[in-house]
């Protein structure tokens, strides 16, 4: 359940400014509303997707926590980064089978997390979680995917959180592997950052190896506010995920 900031607790974006966030940070109305009155003043007044993209809402039992799911690394922020995962694989002209490794990286990414503080070594279990648990997460995509790409997917989601010049040797072997996929998931975690309470923590695309479209931050943004305004009024992660979606692509 979000948290709609109960009289007597502090909201996340006056924690962050006095570096005082919790483990656990749900998302509140005081914090999105911040985030809402925030954005990006050359956004796109009506953003809006191409097409609705291909997303994946991971379930509840993939991460670590009840808690942890409905928190802010948990089952929307998954879900957002799969569809955006997708969206730019489509971009970049990527196959459907790509397309979809794409998205399934972006929905296990952050599912072994223990809490939502930069918590070391977390795209590594992640990746170790998805490898013993492919037929699960392709069966919830409802298609199958080539094992080769799956494999890939996993080193993909094992290096989401580390930058690229911290790369170890064997790191930078396996991204040579699958360029591809690790730089769009990188991406995609990037552009979901709209729904962090500091400005400074939001998008910086300077850090990414892949050009990001113009139409896709103002899009990603407005996903941000309209799923996590939803869950907040009461939605399911469901509803709220697939009516922001929704509202992105009319006449889709």
């Amino acid at each position: 359940m979000t948290d709609r900031t109960p009289p007597g607790r502090a909201c996340l974006q006056e924690l962050a400014s006095q570096r005082r966030l919790p483990a656990h940070q749900p998302m509140d109305q005081v914090t999105l509303e911040w985030i809402a009155e925030n954005r990006p003043v050359n956004f796109d007044a009506e953003p809006s997707l191409p097409r609705p993209g291909l997303m994946l809402e991971p379930p509840r039992s993939w991460f670590t926590t009840t808690r942890q799911a409905d928190s802010n690394h948990g089952i929307r922020h998954n879900a957002r980064v799969s569809l955006l995962a997708a969206l730019l694989a489509q971009e970049y002209g990527l196959a459907g089978d790509d397309v979809a490794a794409a998205c399934v990286a972006g929905a296990v990414h952050d599912c072994r997390r223990h809490d939502d503080r930069a918590d070391p070594d977390h795209g590594r279990r992640a990746a170790s979680w998805f490898l013993r648990h492919t037929a699960t997460v392709t069966r919830a995509l409802g298609r199958e995917v080539p094992v080769a790409l799956l494999h890939q997917a996993a080193e993909a989601v094992a290096v989401h959180d580390v930058p690229y010049d911290r790369f170890t040797a064997r790191q930078e072997h396996a991204y040579r592997h699958a360029p591809h996929l690790v730089d769009v998931l990188k991406a995609a975690d990037c552009l979901d950052r709209y729904r962090l309470p500091l400005q400074r923590w939001w998008p910086d695309t300077t850090r990414l190896r892949i050009p990001v479209p113009d139409w896709l931050p103002s899009a990603a943004f407005a996903l941000v506010v309209r799923s996590e305004q939803a869950a907040l009024d009461g939605a399911t992660h469901h509803h709220a995920l697939t009516g922001a979606r929704q509202s992105l692509t009319p006449g889709q």
